[in-house]
């Protein structure tokens, strides 16, 4: 009874399991919804469609994605002091902060869209999309933020409610505006899938208020809202750029990278002897269909993950390095059995799942080749968070750097020359040595940690 009430009562493994099980929904969800897209669009269309996630991917990076993890630091320790005024002055700031750069990032998106389309993604048909993608921006800045709270005082209920009804709004709405197209028989084109982004976000944008409201409201805050002066909000803005700038700057590189990485494969594998639409036909089923099914059972971990930055963070301001040393080695013992059981299944089911779920043999060959990452992408993940919640995320940007660099190498000098094997080959080297590496890191923290409360240093 004990050990069950533990269970019951320990915001790690609830947090886990919540949002688990939305991850789990959402992403059969998402399943389907992109064997919709893909039957309606083809796989030309798929590749389109995914050349526009770069662009998303840099203007989150730029906007929220370090203050996102700044923002969940700062409020860790609210649970146990029950500091309301603090949490909510480090929401306004890092909320100011996101909406600020995040126009910036509208602003650039709509007015250079079709510079950004042609020549850096080399794909005019881009434009119109990214046009309407720019305006989701705003409402994911701020919508984010309000997750980096909850995240950071791990209550996973909200997070977990958004990201179920993001997926079904995306759907839903896509759905629809599919069959009033096709009642007046028009064509839709693989502009309407972004519609959905926008519309998504707008959702969460609203949900994200309300219950900001309602959990300050609670606790009887807002009874009172708590004044600081100008130098107050200006040191909290100080602490969170300080934290969040090395994760931002993180986040740009590897997504300029990754850029780099998702523009240059089509045109490799056109230098490999592809046409143009060959070569997105390919792009298309590799990102929009192959890796999505790897990436599905990795809900569980990207779920562990999220709340292992808090935790971490919360015991080591305990001074608890040896509960820390505890996390690491459940981490990467659970992470490389779960691992390790889903290449097992991939390598059984995955050509069957290709034609079956896509109706692409292409797909189920991408799917058994990529199998192998498994136990090693789900390991880098939970590392990579530990690290960032002991604070040492230069680390991690070099390691995440390093692998990218690694993948580019890849798609630069083989691609060409084997075609879209030589991009598989990368991840598999790449995704190793990453793993080798966060774990000597890893280690070499911990133990540095446990030497110095020993008093041997």
């Amino acid at each position: 009874m004990r050990s069950l009430s533990h269970f019951k009562h320990n915001p790690l493994i609830t947090g886990t399991l919540i949002l688990t099980a939305t991850s789990f929904l959402t992403r059969i969800i998402g399943f389907f919804y992109r064997i919709f897209l893909s039957q309606i669009f083809g796989e030309e269309g798929m590749g389109i469609y995914q050349l526009t996630a770069p662009v998303m991917a840099l203007a989150f990076s730029f906007s929220v994605s370090g203050l996102q993890t700044a923002v969940s630091k700062y409020v860790a320790g609210e649970p146990s002091t029950h500091d309301y005024s603090s949490s909510f002055r480090v929401l306004i700031s890092g909320g100011t902060l996101a909406c600020t750069l995040s126009l910036f990032c509208t602003f650039i998106v709509y007015r250079y869209s079709d510079y950004i389309a042609s020549n850096l993604l080399f794909e005019s048909r881009c434009a119109p999309m990214l046009r309407i993608i720019a305006l989701s921006f705003p409402f994911s800045a701020v919508h984010s933020i309000a997750k980096g709270y909850f995240y950071g005082i791990k209550n996973a209920k909200l997070p977990a409610a958004t990201q179920l009804i993001e997926q079904t709004v995306r759907v839903g709405s896509v759905y629809l505006i599919y069959l009033y197209l096709t009642s007046q028989g028009k064509e839709p084109a693989i502009a309407v899938a972004v519609i959905g982004v926008v519309l998504e976000e707008c959702v969460s944008f609203f949900i994200s208020i309300a219950a900001l409201y309602l959990r300050f409201q609670k606790v009887g805050l807002l009874c009172s809202i708590p004044h600081a002066c100008r130098y107050r909000y200006a040191t909290i803005t100080g602490c969170l750029l300080r934290m969040a700038f090395p994760l931002t700057l993180n986040r740009i590189v590897i997504n300029l990278l990754q850029s780099v990485e998702a523009v240059y494969i089509p045109a490799a594998l056109r230098t490999f002897g592809l046409s143009q639409s060959d070569a997105l036909s390919v792009y298309g089923v590799l990102t929009g269909m192959a890796l999505p099914l790897i990436l599905f059972p990795s809900a569980l971990i990207s779920s562990v993950s999220v709340l292992l930055l808090p935790t971490v963070a919360e015991a080591q301001a305990r001074s608890d390095y040896a509960s820390i040393r505890r996390t690491v080695s459940r981490a990467i013992r659970y992470s490389s059995f779960f691992g390790a059981f889903c290449t097992l299944g991939f390598l059984l089911f995955g050509r069957m799942a290709g034609l079956l779920l896509f109706r692409s043999s292409l797909a189920g060959d991408f799917i058994l080749t990529l199998s192998f990452i498994c136990p090693f992408m789900y390991i880098t993940s939970t590392l990579s968070s530990i690290l960032n919640g002991l604070g040492k995320t230069g680390s991690t940007f070099l390691l995440s750097v390093g692998g990218l660099l690694i993948r580019l190498l890849f798609v630069f000098f083989l691609v060409p020359r084997f075609g879209i094997l030589g991009y598989l080959w990368g991840l598999l080297a790449s995704e190793l040595l990453l793993t080798f590496f966060d774990i000597a890191v890893v280690r070499y923290f911990t133990q540095s940690y446990c030497t110095e409360k020993s008093g041997i240093l």
